[in-house]
């Protein structure tokens, strides 16, 4: 894309709020789950979409807004896909209980497995590009070497689904947030692993009764956000003993048992996250207050995120199957 050459070589500018809309794209015929920007900056024009309408599609989604490809290897809406580090891939999982690994280019699976639950969790490993961890409906969390098409550990919790995982920087640990809030108990709602030895580190980490639908790491400090059903982020150490931090709270936006999703700018000054009313709300990172709210779509906004490259360019989606392309 020319549009991003120019920035390649320089260093991140601050991110603004975007303002205008420039790309209406609405392709897919169901709920958008999952949005992503291509990991590899010279090829990170390209957004790839995951749909309950059981496709994943690739768009241009700075030069043209158009939809370049489209991949129908699911026979079941697709809750979670996720681009390779080398950008040539696209892992997928959906409620049809399937993985598949596609060639980007060709549209062909290079890996396809049968799991045992339907699946609404993946992330690729920050170091080990062949590595996943996949998580869904079952108690337990998987990890697969891709080279092997074969599962390298598995991580058992007293829970009946995990509906995010985040790995903590270098990958040594990471965290799955589950459904596990009951009347009396509010531990295990977010817990932390050992990676390498599947030991549970922490299940202490979040005392409210509050399911945590997404969670994002700060690309500078080490911290992290977990967005609650209490319509609220919480922030928390990305550390032992991962510590919530009481003193911030970003709250205005609305959850109501969306999937929403949130994020930070890749200057991490901002957070960023949709809303179940359709709107997407900015708020500073450091005094936790709302600085502007953006009146995106009319359905429930699952996702919202910044453009790796260039700033303050923003990609949403929602409930009726609409991207847009703000600026």
């Amino acid at each position: 894309s020319e549009l991003i050459k120019p920035y390649l070589g320089s260093k991140y500018k601050v991110t603004e709020v975007p303002k205008s809309l420039i790309f209406y794209m609405s392709k897919h015929s169901g709920p958008v789950n999952e949005i992503q920007w291509c990991p590899v900056r010279e090829q990170s024009h390209m957004l790839l979409s995951a749909s309950m309408d059981k496709t994943v599609k690739v768009w241009d989604a700075v030069d043209t807004g158009c939809c370049l490809k489209t991949y129908s290897c699911h026979s079941c809406a697709v809750r979670a896909a996720r681009w390779s580090s080398c950008g040539r891939r696209i892992l997928s999982g959906g409620f049809d209980s399937m993985l598949h690994l596609t060639d980007v280019e060709t549209g062909k699976q290079i890996f396809s497995s049968k799991t045992e639950f339907r699946i609404s969790a993946l992330k690729f490993h920050p170091t080990e590009s062949n590595v996943f961890i996949c998580g869904g409906f079952s108690p337990e969390v998987k990890a697969w070497d891709l080279r092997t098409s074969k599962v390298l550990r598995v991580y058992r919790a007293a829970v009946q689904q995990t509906l995010d995982i985040l790995f903590l920087p270098e990958g040594a640990e990471f965290l799955t947030s589950t459904d596990a809030v009951s009347r009396d108990s509010a531990d295990r709602t977010i817990v932390a692993w050992d990676f390498q030895s599947a030991a549970k580190i922490s299940n202490q980490i979040f005392h409210e009764r509050y399911t945590c639908p997404s969670l994002t790491l700060h690309p500078k400090e080490s911290v992290f956000v977990a967005q609650t059903n209490g319509n609220y982020m919480a922030l928390f150490a990305a550390q032992r003993p991962y510590r919530i931090n009481k003193k911030k709270r970003y709250e205005g936006h609305k959850v109501e048992g969306f999937a929403v999703g949130c994020e930070f700018s890749p200057d991490g000054t901002l957070l960023v996250t949709g809303s179940s009313d359709g709107k997407v709300f900015f708020y500073n990172y450091h005094t936790s207050r709302i600085i502007r709210t953006l009146s995106a779509h009319k359905e429930a906004c699952v996702s919202a995120i910044f453009h790796p490259v260039l700033p303050s360019l923003l990609a949403t989606c929602d409930w009726a199957g609409e991207i847009k392309i703000w600026q």
